[in-house]
């Protein structure tokens, strides 16, 4: 062929290369245009019948160069909320997402298929509240989504999804994990299209971060991920296969599974790190750690494995099995280039938390131990359960405790001293059935040296040589001996030498002195939430046996010195304020406490105490021994109102049947608890004491407390004028129930004044509003309180008398009625000289007893019952001048405030309320 053909055939060639080229550009071109609305629709009705969210978008674009060469629909500015209960917030929302389309399908067959996801620059925000409730439910099944008649049709079917450079936080408030995944790449491969299907995936994460139960676990952590993911759409399901996860520099292998159930997740994954570098474990630790990692020289091989199986469904409690297994051999670990470096750091532990509940929880801990040059520590144990652990444990050691902390580089706490110890232990604590594991070891401390960054001061000197020992794994064969303990605090030395044993019948042998600072030393190992004060002086010798206190055999005990109290704050379960001692000396002598000139406050109220206490010892060391004692307390002033229990009333009530919610009770603050292990005397003498809104003046009286019940004996006061003495038992049921009876008697009492003074009067006697003179009452009566120590009316039974003695009745209601009805002006308001009423009180009736007076030449007689709440039913006989022969017969009903009077002696008897509860 020669030249000038050759060329020619070349030119053709190129031509119609060129022509060919020109005519697929134009086709990329022109494609997108042809079927853009066509796309563009069948998008919109896919969306509208596949998603139960609101999706919108700013702008739709179709091209080949988006992502090329593959054909995609771009939409942008993409909003797409999540399913209830958050639909009105953002699911994703993108810069970008594109929708790779089969070409083929757009010009072969009547379906469009989408093949690939492309999303950049996207916020992928997952909720799911407590309740398990997700936002990610946006798909509608097939129930849901209608059936297009229309024979085009739209179908999803991914072979590849890309997510660039995105964000994605998780929030799951039912399972309290959260975790953040910035600067989020992400490339997934598979035939998405199918009912179950591989999903092979690389990821990587700038920045990882993991935060369970609000403690961060993993934060700003770079992660790399090859992934393989079987994937069932049908149940929803996720089958990892091979997941090779690198965690800064920790390699990672994870396996397992992934279900969704309806109101939760079936799990079960298994997490292993096998032969890996300790340093490469420390860099994917919380982030409090980097810094000490940044210092340290760590070595040493580890293996790690977690595995989480089970169902987790927030609703019925239900939770996984938690296993963790941690392995650490040849470990070497020295904190910034310290002269003793750990060394020989062997740890394997194993620990499961079934159901995820830490009451079950077992920690096996095989092996524990290290070097600092020739000091060692030693130790294995294996601990079940949290309430009554069963435990079996060895712990040796000899070790300089200065060098070990240097080494770690542990903060904030100063800690010295050489401790030896060697202890062994086997078997089950359980106090309530009086079991201590079999023991026997000692541990000493010399040189002993502690401070913490809650003090500026350390405690120095710390010298302890203990021993323990039980054979027989009960109480009755434990015997711990502390031979010495001392410290200095503060200038201050405090020595404490003792033997206990048998702890059923405690035999005790201590000897205690010198001087603490109870602020000072709380401020050592503070806590929040929590506050200690005061200041205490013993110089204690301490011997004898629980028994013998309990029976009173005193001569068997030795029981001498001083207890010096400074500002003292007491607080109880049954004190809603702290008592606090402000000062006062106790005088120990075998069981006997004595104390003399204690000035002690609680609130307002002020206290001066004389007296004694016994079995002091006992009360406090045992849950049931009794504190006797004998005292008399005097005060300027006392308000019994500060010291009512604050435990919460449940004011829950029971809907009506036309489900309307009854009113909520009022907020109730609590009865007086006297506690039970008391029995105690008191002589008391107050100037004034403060209670439900009275002013109790000069009051004095025996007061018994013992077994919960508090007893008053003679017990007097002055109310208005009035001398009161009352004889009264008290005895709380619960913090929001209390029972009493009580016998008053008073004298001379101003009616006018007790009206205006005195709440529960006005309350009980709202007729004596305009009346004035003299009363005195003789009156038994027992019944319940509330839990504002009020007196629940039902439950009131009792009788008395109450003498009338010149008293002047001006507007009362009835005899106004009455004198109305019987056209006497003479009885609206009556002067009555001597008149003794008697009455009964039961089921919420007081009964009056038939009494006679008279005034003005009438002689009316009363007799009937009126009803605690001011209803009325009383019969009258109206005796008429001038001997009252002749008579009107009345009846008196309606109510105080509305008496209602008519002739004749026909009435109706008031409904009775009785005491339900009781």
């Amino acid at each position: 062929m020669t030249a000038s053909k050759k060329k020619s055939v070349l030119l053709k060639i190129a031509k119609y290369f060129g022509i060919t080229f020109v005519v697929i550009l134009g086709l990329l071109f022109l494609l997108p245009i042809i079927f853009a609305d066509t796309i563009k629709e069948q998008i919109k009705k896919t969306a509208n019948e596949k998603l139960s969210a609101e999706l919108n978008y700013s702008d739709v674009s179709v091209s080949f160069f988006h992502h090329f060469p593959s054909l995609t629909l771009t939409l942008s500015d993409l909003n797409l909320n999540g399913s209830a209960p958050y639909k009105n917030e953002k699911f994703i929302t993108a810069k970008e997402i594109s929708f790779g389309i089969n070409v083929a399908s757009l010009v072969f067959s009547k379906t469009v298929k989408i093949d690939q996801i492309y999303l950049s620059d996207s916020f992928i925000n997952v909720k799911v509240n407590a309740n398990g409730e997700a936002n990610y439910n946006i798909y509608k099944s097939s129930s849901q989504a209608s059936n297009p008649k229309d024979s085009t049709e739209t179908t999803l079917k991914l072979e590849r999804i890309e997510i660039l450079n995105s964000k994605i936080i998780y929030d799951d408030q039912s399972t309290k994990v959260h975790f953040d995944a910035l600067g989020f790449n992400y490339k997934g491969k598979g035939n998405l299209d199918k009912a179950v299907f591989d999903l092979y995936s690389v990821a990587k994460i700038e920045k990882l971060n993991i935060i369970y139960e609000g403690e961060p676990y993993l934060m700003n952590k770079k992660v790399d991920a090859d992934l393989i993911t079987k994937v069932n759409v049908n149940s929803l399901s996720f089958f990892f296969q091979q997941n090779n996860l690198k965690i800064n520099q920790l390699l990672v292998d994870f396996k397992g599974k992934f279900d969704f159930l309806k109101d939760g997740y079936n799990m079960d994954f298994v997490i292993k790190s096998t032969n890996s570098h300790l340093n490469d474990v420390f860099t994917a630790f919380p982030p409090k750690y980097i810094t000490w990692l940044s210092k340290t020289e760590l070595k040493g091989n580890t293996n790690l494995l977690l595995t989480l199986k089970g169902d987790y469904i927030a609703s019925q409690k239900i939770a996984p099995d938690l296993n963790l297994d941690v392995k650490i051999d040849s470990g070497f670990v020295n904190y910034n280039k310290s002269a003793f470096p750990v060394s020989n750091l062997y740890l394997d532990v194993k620990t499961k938390v079934p159901s995820l509940n830490p009451d079950l929880v077992i920690v096996d801990a095989k092996n524990l131990s290290l070097n600092i040059n020739k000091d060692y520590l030693k130790s294995k144990f294996h601990v079940q359960g949290v309430n009554t652990p069963d435990i079996n444990g060895e712990f040796k050691a000899q070790i300089d405790l200065e060098k070990l902390m240097k080494a770690l580089g542990i903060p904030d706490i100063e800690l010295k001293g050489n401790l030896v110890g060697d202890i062994k232990t086997n078997g089950k604590f359980d106090a309530k059935n009086r079991l201590f594991p079999v023991t026997k070891g000692s541990i000493d401390l010399e040189n002993g040296y502690l401070k913490t960054p809650y003090y500026p001061n350390p405690i120095t000197n710390i010298t302890i040589k203990s021993k323990i020992e039980n054979n027989k794994g009960t109480f009755d064969d434990l015997k711990v001996s502390l031979k010495p303990t001392q410290f200095t605090f503060e200038g201050k030395p405090v020595f404490v030498e003792a033997d206990l044993s048998n702890f059923n019948d405690l035999t005790y042998d201590i000897k205690a002195k010198g001087e603490l600072d109870v602020n000072k030393i709380y401020k050592v190992f503070s806590q929040k939430g929590l506050d200690l004060d005061g200041f205490v002086k013993a110089d204690l010798v301490l011997k004898g046996k629980q028994s013998d206190a309990e029976k009173g055999n005193y001569s068997k005990l030795h029981n001498k010195g001083t207890l010096e109290l400074r500002n003292i704050g007491i607080t109880s379960e049954y004190l809603p304020k702290k008592f606090i001692i402000k000062e006062g000396i106790f005088k120990i002598n075998q069981d006997k406490m004595s104390f003399n000139n204690f000035l002690a406050a609680y609130g307002q109220s002020d206290f001066r105490m004389n007296g004694y206490l016994q079995n002091v010892f006992n009360y406090a060391t045992t849950n049931t021994g009794v504190l006797r004692g004998s005292f008399k307390v005097t005060a300027k002033y006392i308000n019994v109102d500060e010291f009512m229990s604050s435990t919460p009333a449940n004011t829950s009530v029971t809907q009506t049947k036309t489900e309307t919610p009854a009113p909520t009770e009022a907020k109730k603050t609590g009865v007086i608890i006297i506690p039970s292990n008391l029995n105690l005397q008191l002589i008391a003498n107050a100037q004034k004491v403060y209670f439900d809104k009275l002013i109790l003046k000069n009051a004095t009286g025996n007061l018994n407390m013992n077994k919960g019940k508090l007893t008053m004996q003679n017990t007097g006061f002055n109310l208005i004028g009035c001398n009161v003495v009352m004889n009264a038992n008290y005895q709380a049921v619960t913090p929001q129930k209390a029972n009493f009876d009580y016998n008053i008697k008073a004298s001379d009492f101003d009616i006018k004044r007790a009206y205006n003074e005195i709440e529960v009067f006005r309350k009980m006697a709202s007729a004596a509003e305009k009346a004035q003179g003299i009363v005195s009452l003789d009156y038994q009566l027992k019944g319940r309180l509330n839990g504002n120590m009020e007196p629940v009316y039902p439950s009131l039974t009792g009788g008395g008398t109450l003498s009338v003695k010149d008293v002047k009745v001006r507007g009362l209601k009835m005899f106004n009625a009455v004198s109305k009805e019987t056209s006497s002006e003479a009885m609206k308001n009556p002067d009555l000289s001597k008149v003794d009423i008697k009455t009964t009180i039961k089921n919420n009736i007081m009964t009056v007893e038939r009494f006679k007076f008279k005034f003005a030449g009438f002689r009316p007689r009363i007799e009937g019952t009126t009803s605690l709440d001011g209803k009325l039913n009383l019969k009258m006989r109206l005796g008429l001048p001038p001997l009252g022969i002749f008579g009107i017969p009345l009846t008196v009903t309606g109510t105080q405030d509305n008496p209602k009077i008519k002739v004749g002696r026909k009435s109706q008897d008031l409904e009775e309320t009785k005491d339900t509860e009781e």
